[in-house]
């Protein structure tokens, strides 16, 4: 595969003095059409409201900062209104209905990773506002509206163009949103920083992992998710998919080194990441990363809801399960560096603390 897996950094789409929205682009990060996978940020400020919108993707949403509230209706299904932090992953699948307000100084940042690949765009999500200037409204005629409403031409009128704000506006006046509902939050929502950890390694790093069992709507779309924060100086063992999926992962804090290497054994990505860097790894590719001082974590979506992942180090790693004579055959060594090399990395471990 030659194909640019370069990180990049989103764009601002549009916005104003709400918020603004941002996307990566597939001419600048070919995976993602390659991929069918679409990447955004939507970004807002005090007052600011995203307009009710249902997108042609299923999503993941990842609160990178602030807090705020969402607004959810599911198909047939009454709207729900829940809480929202950092640290909160949501799964939006096909044909929901989403608003999103911040009423907080600090400004509201929402991740959003899905499937494009019935999408319009491959590589990118189609956003339909049901109002505004660019919404579903303005395309109908006034008699069509009217009709389908039950409404004069003076209420149809005022409908229409009384909202001339765009995706995102900022709230004014003495409108007051619905309040969120603790036992809305339930099933719609898991807080990746407080829930259980499926993995903890001492000065290593720790991961928690979205899947069917702990957030249902996964399943719905088709994506599984993890929250890893690795500490300063510390490995992530090389790894890769083993039931085809994709990886795409966003820099959430930190930095640290990436290296990828894919067909023949080619080194294909060997770069610095920082916040805000988005990357793919192509299926079976293997990938590791090794954190700063400051350490680094990242959100990432995989393209199947129940993951499953091959470590090419540690005690659970193939090269455990090999027996010692296929070990020597393949490396071409003699008995006593394959005793070597297999009595490395006892551990049942995924990442590798710094060397003392």
């Amino acid at each position: 595969m030659d194909i640019d897996l370069t990180p990049q950094l989103a764009k601002q789409v549009y916005g104003g003095n709400g918020g603004s929205y941002h996307a990566w682009s597939p001419s600048e990060l070919p995976m993602l059409r390659e991929g069918n996978i679409g990447a955004a940020k939507l970004a807002l400020e005090k007052n600011g409201f995203a307009i009710p919108r249902y997108s042609d993707s299923s999503k993941v949403a990842y609160v990178l900062q602030g807090s705020g509230v969402a607004g959810i209706v599911l198909p047939e299904s009454e709207e729900k209104v829940v809480a929202i932090k950092t640290g909160d992953a949501l799964a939006l699948p096909f044909g929901v209905v989403t608003w999103w307000y911040n009423k907080e100084d600090t400004e509201l940042v929402v991740l959003f990773l899905g499937d494009t690949s019935k999408a319009h765009k491959a590589g990118e999500f189609t956003d339909f506002f049901l109002t505004g200037s660019n919404g579903i409204f303005t395309g109908f005629s006034t008699e069509f509206v009217g009709r389908a409403w039950d409404l004069d031409e003076n209420n149809v009128k005022t409908l229409v163009g009384k909202q001339s704000g765009k995706g995102i506006v900022k709230l004014e006046g003495n409108i007051t949103l619905p309040q969120p509902k603790e036992e809305h939050k339930k099933g719609m929502a898991l807080n990746c920083l407080e829930a259980p950890l499926d993995v903890d390694i001492k000065n290593g790093g720790r991961v928690v992992v979205l899947n069917t069992k702990n957030l249902p709507l996964v399943g719905e779309v088709g994506l599984g998710a993890d929250l890893v924060r690795l500490d300063g100086k510390a490995m992530c063992s090389p790894g890769f998919s083993c039931d085809s999926a994709l990886q795409v992962t966003y820099i959430v804090r930190g930095s640290g080194r990436v290296q990828v290497v894919g067909v023949d054994g080619k080194r294909v990505l060997e770069t610095t990441l920082k916040a805000g860097n988005l990357f793919i790894v192509p299926r079976f590719f293997v990938v590791s990363k090794i954190a700063n001082d400051e350490g680094m974590e990242w959100f990432s979506i995989i393209t199947t809801p129940n993951p499953i992942f091959t470590h090419m180090a540690g005690s659970s790693s193939v090269w455990k399960a090999l027996s010692p004579t296929v070990l020597q055959a393949a490396f071409n060594v003699d008995a006593d560096v394959e005793k070597h090399f297999r009595s490395k990395r006892t551990a049942d471990a995924i990442f590798f603390p710094p060397p003392n």
